[in-house]
């Protein structure tokens, strides 16, 4: 075989996967059509769910140059009165970061693309055209045009198994004839950024607004430094070509700028679309981002939503391949992320229903309903209330509790006087969390529970909000703000199983109760290498 893992697409996706995969060791071939970045930005957000993922790859503080906190959004109808707010959580951060992000894409895809250099297991190919993907169960194929050799004969690579990464047109899902859901959301819109000269645009909006207009729906966001983005509904009697003409886009924006203000750094046209797909999985291959499924932008939740499945994905294909974990774990991938995507695709077009609604009745009725919700609630929703957890996959059977949430990301002093987030002591791992009034037996126990998988990295985490004592164990941890120990107290859990991929697999309210915890995750862990199928039982 001559890869573990070979990535056709290297978009934000594709380029989050393959660090992920190069973190992990797996011999990866990543494959990508075109030869340098696109340099216009495309998505402008993202939240921070990702800028921990960035983390975890030791990228934040590059990317952190090319990005800024998100502003709250807010609705205004006709009349610009404020119908509706969504704000963001307040500090102390529960994951460590701010809770939402703009960004410029290119430089931050550049980042993840010259990070790849640092792994000698990961090959890149630019210019490289994939022409077929096969795959059965020995393994996949690629067949491939490479721009670099001088010959146009194609090459073939195989591998385990092949992440197709490779767009909303994505030739591999179309080549399987696979189906996307269509969750009834089609919408043609402009999309301008421009870049405020010096001195200008002190009259624009301070934070994001969403213009709730019967005659022209539109969106501005307040992007990093000088850009600024305009998002215009296209009116039935308009062309995207005509839309997309410099003259028209400058009578767009004259509402809030003069055309001496600002450069106009790219105009194009798209179709929002609400789009999922039904199999995200065929034989070897699997689908990610785009090629998987499409959101409209009212969230900011697009590349969001596909470097998760990335997050979600590349863990479970090391365990595999290591032979730590059945070949059943890469079931979980589409019964975990599909409803997840499905969910937030679905709160986005709701979103986006509320916008683009044109009809003149039922925006009085829009505005009554959510004038009388601000009315009750004046600070709006909360951004990340919004986004769901996991609610089926490798999840505990045993209790509810906070399974299926993503894990706090507590600011930590570590045993050695160090700060800092608590990944970057633990890393993308299995931890065992339990407070620091837990029994030495009862840890002796837990460690000797995870002893039966040795070749699974797990971490210890023994949390407390008291300074540590002089030689306190390296696997002790001073929660400096108290966001993790309050997060457990909140969910009477005294032991917590979090999953390399930050969600939590299960919790218990006794610390003595983990060991059985970790026993059934054993036990779903080696399901595929016996009889016993526990997955497929959280899966039904």
């Amino acid at each position: 075989m001559d890869f573990d893992l070979i990535i056709v697409g290297m978009g934000p996706v594709g380029a989050v996967a393959a660090n992920l995969a190069g973190e992990a060791g797996l011999r990866t071939l990543v494959l990508e059509k075109s030869l340098t970045v696109f340099d216009k930005p495309r998505a402008m957000g993202f939240d921070q769910e990702v800028m921990r993922i960035f983390g975890d790859l030791g990228l934040a503080d590059k990317i952190a140059r090319y990005v800024m906190p998100y502003r709250p959004s807010e609705y205004r109808t006709t009349d610009s009165s404020v119908i509706r707010r969504i704000e963001a959580a307040e500090p102390p951060f529960q994951l460590g970061w701010a809770p939402n992000y703009v960004f410029m894409q290119p430089q931050m895809e550049r980042i993840l693309r010259e990070n790849l250099a640092r792994f000698p297991s990961v090959t890149v190919k630019l210019g490289a055209q994939v022409d077929a993907v096969t795959s059965g169960e020995d393994g996949a194929s690629v067949t491939v045009v490479e721009a670099s050799l001088e010959s146009s004969e194609p090459r073939t690579y195989r591998s385990h198994y092949v992440l197709a990464c490779d767009g909303g047109t994505s030739p591999i899902r179309m080549g399987l004839g696979l189906e996307m859901e269509d969750l009834d959301f089609d919408e043609p819109w402009l999309v301008v950024d421009v870049v405020l000269k010096d001195g200008c645009g002190a009259n624009l909006p301070s934070t994001n607004v969403q213009y709730c207009k019967i005659e022209r729906p539109c969106t501005f966001v307040v992007g990093p430094g000088q850009v600024r983005r305009w998002e215009f509904m296209i009116n039935a009697d308009e062309t995207p070509v005509q839309v997309m003409e410099r003259s028209f886009v400058r009578r767009l924006i004259s509402r809030w700028l003069d055309e001496s203000e600002y450069d106009i750094w790219r105009a194009s046209s798209y179709r929002f679309h609400a789009l999922v797909l039904r199999q995200w999985r065929s034989d070897r291959v699997f689908f990610l981002g785009d090629a998987a499924h499409m959101t409209p932008p009212f969230l900011a939740q697009g590349m969001c939503q596909g470097i998760r499945d990335a997050a979600n994905l590349v863990w479970k294909l090391t365990l595999v391949n290591r032979g730590a974990a059945g070949p059943e774990l890469l079931d979980t991938y589409q019964a975990e992320r599909l409803p997840h995507v499905k969910q937030t695709t679905l709160v986005t077009k709701s979103l986006g229903k509320l916008i683009c609604e044109r009809d003149p009745a039922a925006a009085r009725d829009r505005d009554k309903r959510l004038l009388e919700e601000i009315s009750a609630n004046p600070r709006g929703t909360v951004r990340q209330s919004l986004i769901p957890g996991l609610s089926a996959g490798l999840l505990s059977t045993a209790n509810d509790g906070p399974r299926g949430q993503l894990f706090p990301q507590p600011l930590v002093k570590t045993s050695d006087g160090r700060q800092c987030l608590l990944d970057e002591a633990t890393g993308m791992t299995f931890r065992i969390v339990v407070e620091d009034r837990t029994d030495a037996a009862i840890i002796e126990r837990m460690a000797e529970e995870w002893g039966v998988l040795s070749d699974i990295p797990v971490e210890l985490v023994v949390i407390g909000t008291e300074p540590l004592t002089s030689g306190a164990p390296s696997y002790a941890y001073q929660d400096v703000e108290g966001v993790l120990v309050s997060w457990m107290q909140r969910h009477a859990c005294a032991a917590v199983i979090v999953r390399p991929d930050h969600y939590v697999y299960g919790g218990c309210g006794k610390a003595e109760d983990a060991a059985a915890i970790i026993r059934e995750l054993a036990a779903a862990l080696r399901a595929g290498n016996s009889h016993e199928n526990p997955i497929a039982a959280t899966c039904a």
